[in-house]
């Protein structure tokens, strides 16, 4: 008796599931997980976990926080670069970027606002100039909403500083000639022409980028050796340590260029703060 065609299509159909299933679903992870665990190889496919007298305490390459129950610096720690994961700071369940680019400089929420902010933040801890280019003292974006008596020109006719709430008092007295006014909650000024205002800030400020930038993935446990160093004055005086001792050892927690020329070089924070504990 002859088999149906379709009785022998799905039949073949089904053969090759389970034959894929075993070899995608058992054989490839079993030899993957075989290799995972040859010497050398144990320690990354196991999370890299980084042990403080025997307990784990963090992942070389995951990020964490160093803060107080409030949310504040703890002093005597070098501090991580920001995270933009949602919900809490270095989250591994929502690695991900803000999605914010260099267009984002209007509202609360835009990456220039918190980026100012974030710098100002810095400079008072660490004791210099949070100050950048395109933000005010008060640590929000310097931008103005500009209306003009030609749509997109001709003579300024108002000029609101769209980061700045009343009854807050704006960072430009004036903008060509015209009083420039804070913004009012809830008020509508996309009529006006976007214009961001450099002002006097240093072209390279005294807070590094990525005191006040997230990694793409939210997660980087690194800092640059030059926020690092920043931050090396403060850690020293709140641990009573001289500060040559903390630089040596921020030089010692410092990777070179991946391959010698990709990159830059790199401040594992965990790792550096553990040091810093065992001193």
């Amino acid at each position: 008796m002859r088999i149906p065609s379709w009785i022998s299509q799905h039949g073949a159909a089904v053969r090759a599931v389970l034959v894929f299933t075993v070899i995608t679903g058992l054989l490839y992870p079993a030899v993957i997980l075989g290799i995972a665990q040859l010497p050398g190889l144990s320690d990354k496919a196991g999370g890299s976990i980084v042990e403080a007298n025997g307990q784990p305490v963090g992942s070389s390459l995951i990020g964490q926080s160093f803060l107080d129950a409030q949310g504040n610096p703890v002093k005597k720690y070098f501090q991580s670069r920001p995270s933009a994961t949602y919900e809490f700071e270095y989250n591994t369940d929502g690695t991900a970027a803000s999605n914010l680019g260099p267009e984002s400089i209007e509202g609360n929420e835009a990456l220039l606002t918190t980026v100012c902010a974030r710098s100002k933040a810095v400079g008072e801890l660490e004791g210099v100039d949070g100050a950048r280019p395109y933000c005010t003292k008060g640590g929000v974006g310097a931008v103005l909403r500009v209306f003009y008596s030609e749509g997109l020109k001709g003579k300024v006719q108002r000029a609101v500083s769209v980061n700045e709430l009343c009854p807050a008092t704006p960072f430009l007295a004036a903008h060509e000639g015209v009083t420039v006014e804070c913004a009012q909650p809830g008020g509508d000024y996309a009529g006006g022409v976007l214009v961001p205002v450099r002002g006097d800030a240093a072209e390279s400020p005294a807070v590094p980028a990525d005191a006040v930038t997230a990694s793409g993935s939210g997660l980087d446990p690194h800092i640059s050796v030059a926020y690092a160093k920043l931050q090396a004055p403060r850690v020293a005086r709140e641990r009573g340590l001289p500060l040559d001792r903390v630089l040596k050892l921020v030089g010692a927690h410092t990777t070179a260029r991946f391959l010698g020329f990709m990159g830059e070089p790199a401040v594992s924070v965990l790792e550096l703060n553990l040091a810093l504990d065992r001193e």
